[in-house]
């Protein structure tokens, strides 16, 4: 996982602001309904986004989710 995380922010000597979930790094992720790596790969289209964060700020949420 390092070289989608890390390692990305490291070769774009980018490494004090990214590639770590921590406090005042910029964050990319999205969270889903289901773990990807778990589940059957013919089921990966039931999955849902119940969360977007781009840059440390939350630009989509399932109103159900963000409560």
């Amino acid at each position: 996982m390092i070289a989608y995380t890390q390692g990305g922010a490291y070769s774009s000597f980018e490494e004090n602001i990214k590639g770590k979930i921590m406090p005042g790094y910029l964050a990319d992720i999205i969270v889903f309904s289901q773990d990807l790596f778990t589940i059957p790969s013919m089921d990966i289209y039931k999955t849902k986004v119940l969360m977007t964060i781009f840059d440390g700020k939350i630009i989509y949420s399932e109103k159900q989710f963000a409560k």
